[in-house]
C-alpha cells in the first residue's frame, strides 16, 4: 500500500517537472512575441519620426523645387506663389514701408563695400542709428499686411531671421579697443552681411 503510495506520488511529481519546461516554453514564446511587437512598434515610431523631421526640414526640397530662392531660408515659399492684396500693395503706407526697406538693403550692401575696403571699419554707430528695431520692424510689418495669412508664414520667417542678423551683425561687430580685427572675424562679419542682404531681398521679392 505504502509502495503504491509512493510509486503515484513519483508519477505526479514527474507530470508537474513535465509541465514546467511547457510553461518555461510559453513564457519564451511569449516574451520573444512581446519583444518582436516592441521592435515593429519602434520601428513605426522611428519611421515617423523621419517623416516628420523631413516635413519640419524641407529647406533642401524647396531649394530644388524653387531653383535658388529658399536655400538659405528653409520653410519660405517661392514669391511667386504668394497671394497678395493688391490694393493694400498700393497703399502710400505700404510703398512707404517697401522704399525703406529697400533703403535697409542698400544700407547693408555700403556696409559690404565699406569692410571690403577697410577690414577695420567700426559699422556699430551706423547699424545702431539706421536700424532701429522699433522702425525696421513696423516697416516690415506694414509690407506684411498686403499679404494672405499662409504667405505670411513664410514672411514672418523672412522678419524673424532679419532681426536676428543684425543682432549678430552688431554683436560680431563688436571689438576690443586697441585690437585689430581678425581675417576670421572680418570673415564673420562679410558672411553675416551677405546672409541679411540675402533675406532683405527675400523679403522684398514677395511684393515686387
Amino acid at each position: 500500500m505504502k509502495f503504491s503510495l509512493i510509486l503515484a506520488s513519483l508519477l505526479a511529481l514527474k507530470q508537474v517537472v513535465c509541465f514546467v519546461p511547457a510553461q518555461n516554453s510559453i513564457t519564451r514564446s511569449t516574451s520573444l512575441s512581446a519583444k518582436e511587437l516592441q521592435r515593429s512598434e519602434f520601428l513605426q515610431k522611428v519611421a515617423g519620426i523621419v517623416g516628420l523631421s523631413t516635413l519640419a526640414a524641407p529647406g533642401t526640397a524647396n531649394a530644388a523645387k524653387y531653383g535658388g530662392f529658399g536655400a538659405g531660408s528653409p520653410n519660405v515659399l517661392d514669391p511667386k506663389d504668394a497671394i497678395i492684396d493688391e490694393d493694400i500693395l498700393k497703399s502710400d503706407a505700404v510703398q512707404n514701408a517697401r522704399n525703406g526697406i529697400k533703403g535697409y538693403l542698400n544700407g547693408v550692401q555700403q556696409m559690404q563695400e565699406a569692410l571690403k575696403k577697410n577690414g577695420q571699419t567700426d559699422v556699430g554707430p551706423f547699424l545702431r542709428k539706421d536700424y532701429d528695431f522699433v522702425k525696421l520692424r513696423e516697416a516690415l510689418n506694414t509690407v506684411n499686411s498686403a499679404f494672405d495669412e499662409d504667405t505670411q508664414k513664410g514672411t514672418d520667417r523672412l522678419i524673424r531671421n532679419i532681426l536676428q542678423d543684425i543682432t549678430e551683425l552688431e554683436t560680431a561687430n563688436r571689438q576690443k579697443e586697441g585690437v585689430p580685427r581678425s581675417d576670421i572675424r572680418l570673415g564673420i562679419m562679410l558672411a553675416k552681411l551677405d546672409k541679411l542682404a540675402s533675406a532683405f531681398a527675400d523679403y522684398l521679392a514677395f511684393s515686387s
